[in-house]
C-alpha cells in the first residue's frame, strides 16, 4: 500500500493509464489482476458491464488511443479511494471523443483492484 496520498495518487494513475493501453485491454490475464471480481462498468455508452463482459469487449476492440488528464486521487478510506479524470479517444484519423471518468478503487489481497468504473461524455 502506498505511504502517502502523493504516493497512492500517483499509483493509482499509474494503474489507470495501464488499463488504457491496448497491451493490457488485450491481456485477459492483466485485467482479471486489474479488475475486482465484482467490477462493474457505467459505460460512456450507458450500458452496464461486468468484469467479464469487460474483458470479452476488450478483447475484441479496435486499437486506439486514449489520454487522460485533470486526475483527482481523494482516499475515502484506508482501502478506498476515488479517481476521477477526462479521457479524450482517438480511433485513427476520427474526430476525438471526451468524456469525464471515475474509478474507485479497493486494496484487496495486498494490491489494488478497481471495482467501479465510470464514462460520461461530454
Amino acid at each position: 500500500m502506498a505511504n502517502s496520498s502523493q504516493e497512492l495518487a500517483a499509483h493509482l494513475f499509474h494503474l489507470e493509464q495501464q488499463l488504457l493501453q491496448h497491451s493490457t485491454r488485450s491481456d485477459a490475464t492483466a485485467l482479471t489482476s486489474l479488475l475486482a471480481e465484482n467490477f462493474r462498468e457505467f459505460g460512456s455508452s450507458g450500458r452496464i458491464y461486468t468484469r467479464q463482459q469487460i474483458i470479452d469487449a476488450l478483447a475484441a476492440e479496435f486499437p486506439h488511443t486514449i489520454t487522460l488528464s485533470d486526475p483527482l486521487c481523494q482516499q475515502l478510506a484506508e482501502d478506498i479511494a476515488l479517481l476521477t479524470y477526462r479521457s479524450t479517444r482517438t480511433i485513427a484519423l476520427n474526430a476525438a471523443s471526451h468524456a469525464l471518468r471515475s474509478s474507485l478503487w479497493v486494496y484487496r489481497d495486498y494490491r489494488w483492484q478497481m471495482i467501479f468504473h465510470q464514462g460520461t461524455p461530454i
